[in-house]
């Protein structure tokens, strides 16, 4: 009996996901979890370092900046634009020569990884006071510390990812999904086992733990499948070449975006201990349905629009599968910008409100949510932009933007911050208006690139949505007030949970309702999510599509969950 069940668990795990709907679902369900897990983890760091060690936690925050810059620019930059692709058209042709360029690849992003892994290990002090000038003495040694630790877990999540990568070349999409829930388990435990003992060194050790799970997890089935890892430079592999030539506009984009990450602790660390520590709880909020629908339908739908740029006759094709993901993506962002608009308060004292996280915190918290809220839509919305680029194989057009979009936060960002003294809050804003610009910018030089999509394909749907929106932010603060005033106790975080979720359906129903009033057509659409979890195991029984960039829901920064 119990041989049964572990053999009809391995089929399970070990199945193909073949179609669209079945990765996006998984994906879905584990960006989920994941960012669930992700929430729980900071309030367990708000509750453990907040009271007097604020500092630590936000060289904790600090140290994951240049190991996750490394890997973002070696490992991402290959995985997103360029691995995925080559391997999988080997694959199809010629199982051996995709397997050894699977090696070669490995070997020389593990070969490139060490070297610079190496200099920052040792160089890891002044390269840490270029990043946090203002941090204290005492704050620097222990960031460099720090740093020195994560470049053992990136050296995990190198490997790793690049299993997720092959993985999902052979339609296996449930492991990889699951391994980034482990990742926040293994930071969970560390916070809970060993920060008594070691203080802020058991969350980073709890990191490289995670870590190791990530690739432990996905192990088995890579060799199941064929993976047998000979150490090779495969320098002379055309599959090879091609992978190096293929990541590099992708790889500048992502050093771009590093920019912003490097100076959110630039400017955090001449602020007040605890800032930086702020500022990512409040991201890490706001990031949640940006991962859930953004990043997931933006993957689903990118191996679809490849397949309608191989001639000008799918470009009408093309233009109804962008619609469709695009008004998809605001019709489930839109009101989630709302509910963390109004329900900002409750939401932060829920997620970071340990009794150590003082009221002052958690104010400067929630207005910092209240913020980036309003670019929630902006930065889903960029997730599918970008891969309808990257479809039409253009990728210089999202860098060229992608630059511009990180001088303009550069310059708000030292101006809010500098110049009026907004602080926590004029890095939310900077990022905000950054975000929103990006995606403002991406959708007119598409919407040209594509000879112009019908406005009243999606202006007129875009203001229906705005609309119920609005009235759906109404119909969460009237409940909210009227249980905060005068039914709920909310200095009990039991019954913060009873408001949140009564007001969150207060206002899910309005919205579906008014969905329905003004004929929005994506209501049709969002009720059918809801048959996929009747129907859960059957998902995982359809065609044929991989995934973009796999990483993205697995990398190591701990705001990406």
């Amino acid at each position: 009996m119990v041989g049964k069940l572990f053999k009809t668990g391995g089929r399970f795990f070990s199945s193909k996901q073949n179609s669209i709907l079945s990765a996006a679902f998984i994906l879905m369900m584990a960006v989920m979890i994941s960012r669930v897990l992700g929430l729980v983890r900071n309030r367990l760091l708000a509750g453990t370092f907040f009271g007097g060690q604020e500092w630590q936690l936000d060289a904790y925050y600090a140290a994951f900046t240049l190991p996750d810059m490394i890997f973002q620019l070696i490992v991402l930059g290959a995985l997103s634009s360029a691995f995925i692709p080559v391997y999988s058209s080997y694959l199809k042709k010629n199982e051996d020569e995709a397997w050894q360029i699977s090696y070669g690849v490995i070997t020389l992003a593990i070969i490139g990884f060490s070297l610079l892994s190496i200099v920052i290990f040792i160089f890891a002090y002044p390269l840490s006071s270029l990043i946090a000038p203002n941090f204290p003495s005492e704050s620097l040694l222990v960031m460099t510390k720090l740093t020195r630790v994560m470049l053992l877990a990136q050296l995990f999540f190198l490997v790793s990812n690049f299993f997720t990568g092959i993985l999902q070349s052979h339609q296996r999409f449930l492991l990889p999904a699951i391994a980034p829930i482990l990742y926040n388990l293994g930071i969970i435990s560390g916070i809970v086992l060993l920060a008594p003992q070691f203080g802020i060194y058991g969350p980073a050790i709890g990191v490289v733990v995670g870590a190791l799970l990530h690739l432990l997890v996905q192990l088995p089935l890579v060799k199941k499948i064929g993976f047998a890892y000979k150490p090779r430079l495969g320098l002379n592999l055309k599959g090879v070449r091609k992978i190096g030539k293929l990541m590099i506009p992708r790889t500048l984009a992502l050093a771009v975006s590093q920019i912003e990450a490097v100076l959110a602790v630039f400017l955090g660390s001449a602020m007040v201990a605890g800032s930086i520590s702020i500022f990512n709880f409040a991201q890490s909020i706001y990031a949640l349905p940006i991962g859930l629908f953004g990043l997931t339908i933006g993957q689903a739908a990118f191996p679809m629009l490849s397949k309608e740029t191989d001639d000008e006759s799918n470009l009408m094709q093309f233009k109804n599968l962008f619609l469709s993901s695009f008004k998809q993506i605001l019709y489930l962002t839109l009101p989630s910008s709302a509910l963390l608009l109004v329900l900002r308060v409750p939401l932060v004292r829920i997620v970071v409100g340990a009794k150590t996280f003082p009221w002052e915190a958690t104010l400067l918290t929630s207005q910092a949510v209240a913020i980036l809220a309003l670019s929630v839509a902006a930065q889903a919305v960029i997730q599918l932009l970008v891969r309808s680029f990257y479809a039409l194989q253009d990728t210089k057009t999202p860098l060229f933007i992608g630059m511009v979009s990180v001088l303009t936060n550069v310059v708000l960002s030292f101006y809010f911050v500098n110049s009026l003294k907004f602080g926590v809050i004029g890095l939310a804003l900077s990022f905000t208006l950054a975000g929103i610009f990006q995606a403002i910018l991406l959708f007119s030089f598409l919407n040209k690139k594509i000879h112009y999509l019908p406005i009243s394909e999606w202006g007129l749907p875009i203001f229906k949505m705005l609309i119920a929106t609005v009235l759906t932010g109404v119909s969460l603060w009237l409940p909210m007030r009227l249980l905060d005033r005068f039914i709920l106790d909310t200095t009990r975080t039991i019954n913060l949970l009873v408001l949140t979720v009564v007001a969150g359906a207060c206002g899910f129903i309005v919205y579906l309702v008014f969905s329905k009033i003004l004929q929005i057509k994506e209501l049709d659409q969002f009720l059918k999510i809801f048959e996929k979890f009747g129907a859960w195991r059957k998902v995982f029984d359809e065609s044929e599509e991989v995934l973009a960039e796999p990483s993205a829901i697995s990398q190591s920064a701990p705001l990406q969950e």
